[in-house]
């Protein structure tokens, strides 16, 4: 069970950036941004790579840089050259593809073997003070960097989003035209947005990809799903007003998540196979819900209409025969 929990807060921490970054997107700027799961690939095939060439820990801001480079384009695209931004990001993520083969070295996959990476420095670093608890803390070198990294993160977004720049992005997603009317420029404050979110995305796949030692082409598949799901069940779980309760939804529901995960996983409950499937089905009835409940209360007034117009009718027949 330990062993469990601590592979759930692994990657429930290392993926937890890309919730966060679609509730900077989706729920901030109300902008379905598909460049997820080539930002991801990109993040960390930028990581590794610097990783291989000795410099895992220079690899980390560089992985976020490449992202935000990511959401420039797809900004451009949508706020310039004014595609749709749900093509913007599919053609952003499109090529992507091309571009995370070439960071790679033309190879589908990368690995490192005897590299160093900023987890086996922290790991080295524990060990090294030879004491019993350093020790013991050693097993979970892991949850520590990641968490704490989350952690800085988190409080980082909250506070620019405080600033006014930050209330701009946010005015951007409540009503743009109102954004416009108090002379700030939509296309600067998505842009930034967007940078942002993507390079949230990069450092996830970029410490997924040291965390791993490894990084694969098609492993950004169905990230933004994933990511989606996370989010969804956070909010559920924790809400989402006030502004500050989005964060930690997110954070939450990607520790639930992977949680579920791990669950599914020990006990064999469904195949593997199927856990995509079930993230798909949740993540569309999650976002299906207000619709499907405004559905339910209308049906429920036509039974109950349909019922008063019966007993109406009831009581004026009961009324003539009386009569």
């Amino acid at each position: 069970m330990l062993y469990i929990l601590k592979t759930a807060l692994e990657l429930g921490f290392l993926y937890a950036m890309v919730p966060i970054a679609l509730f900077i997107s989706y729920r901030v700027l109300d902008i379905a941004d598909l460049t997820t799961d080539g930002c991801f690939v990109l993040g960390a095939a930028v990581s590794v790579m610097m990783a291989k060439a000795g410099h895992p820990i220079l690899g980390i801001p560089l992985a976020m840089l490449a992202g935000a480079c990511a959401g420039f384009i797809t900004a451009f695209l949508h706020t310039k050259l004014k595609v749709p931004s749900i093509l913007s990001g599919i053609i952003t993520n499109t090529g992507l593809y091309t571009i995370n083969l070439m960071v790679m070295g033309w190879s589908s996959n990368q690995s490192l073997l005897k590299q160093g990476t900023v987890f086996s420095m922290l790991k080295n670093a524990l060990k090294d003070q030879k004491t019993d608890f350093m020790v013991k803390l050693s097993d979970w070198y892991a949850v520590i960097l990641s968490s704490v990294v989350v952690i800085i993160v988190s409080l980082l977004i909250l506070a620019f989003l405080g600033t006014r720049l930050g209330l701009s992005i946010r005015a951007t997603g409540d009503n743009l035209d109102m954004v416009r009317a108090s002379s700030i420029n939509p296309a600067f404050t998505i842009t930034v947005g967007l940078c942002i979110a993507n390079a949230m995305t990069a450092l996830s796949g970029a410490m997924v990809g040291q965390y791993q030692k490894t990084v694969d082409i098609n492993s950004g598949t169905g990230i933004v799903v994933i990511g989606l799901a996370c989010l969804i069940i956070g909010e559920t779980i924790i809400g989402r007003r006030p502004f500050f309760k989005g964060i930690i939804a997110a954070v939450v529901g990607s520790i639930v998540y992977r949680i579920i995960y791990a669950v599914v996983l020990y006990t064999k409950v469904l195949p593997v196979e199927f856990l995509k499937l079930i993230t798909a089905i949740v993540v569309a009835l999650a976002i299906a819900f207000p619709a499907i409940r405004k559905w339910f209360a209308f049906q429920g007034k036509k039974i109950r209409h349909s019922q008063g117009e019966k007993a109406a009718s009831s009581t004026n027949e009961s009324g003539k025969g009386d009569k």
